[in-house]
Order: structure tokens, then sequence, then C-alpha cells
């Protein structure tokens, strides 16, 4: 699997997790709709699913998605929350992004 097809699964693997969980926090901390789970439920389904299309080991593939979920779950916080990241957010995740794809994409003979 190529490196931008890999890391765009990861995006939208990251995006499908917090959009599942975003969900029921509106339900239980912002008084919306029960039917909010509804989505949520498919949205964390589609997760799963979608982890499950890498092509490595299963724990390689946990261990570098969190890189991503750190990088896509600050992109919410500017997006949806209107939070603005701080210089050590992008730092932060820039560490997350570098330790993921040495996870990911370094050369090994298994």
């Amino acid at each position: 699997m190529s490196e931008l097809k890999t890391v765009g699964l990861f995006a939208i693997t990251a995006l499908a997790e917090i959009v599942g969980c975003y969900l029921p926090y509106l339900w239980l901390r912002e008084g919306k709709s029960i039917w909010l789970l509804v989505p949520s439920a498919f949205s964390l389904t589609a997760f799963v699913w979608l982890l499950t299309l890498h092509p490595t080991a299963v724990g390689r593939v946990y261990a570098a998605y969190g890189g991503m979920y750190v990088t896509i779950a600050i992109l919410w916080l500017w997006a949806v929350d209107g939070v603005q990241p701080t210089t050590w957010d992008i730092l932060g995740t820039s560490v997350a992004l570098l330790g993921m794809a040495i996870i990911m994409f370094a050369p090994r003979t298994t």
C-alpha cells in the first residue's frame, strides 16, 4: 500500500472514530437528540472496518494510527471547537506524525 494511501486511510479512520465519539458527547453533554447515537454507531462501525483494511500487522497499525488520531483530533479542535492550536499542539502533532511514519514506513525484512 502506498504511503499516501496509508496516510489517507488513517485520516478517514480517525475522522470516523472522532465523529462516532463526538455525537454521543453532544447527546450527553449538550442535550442534543438521542437519535445522534444512530449515526454514531455507524461511524464507529466504519472506524473498526477501516482499521481492517491495512495490510500490515494489527499491533503496528494500532500503534501508528495513534499518530494520525492525534493530528485529526487537533484539526477537529480547530475546525469544530473553534480553538486555534498552539505551537505546542503543532509540535506534538508533528512528533506524533513522525512516529507514525517511522512505524509504518521504515524498511523491514518481515
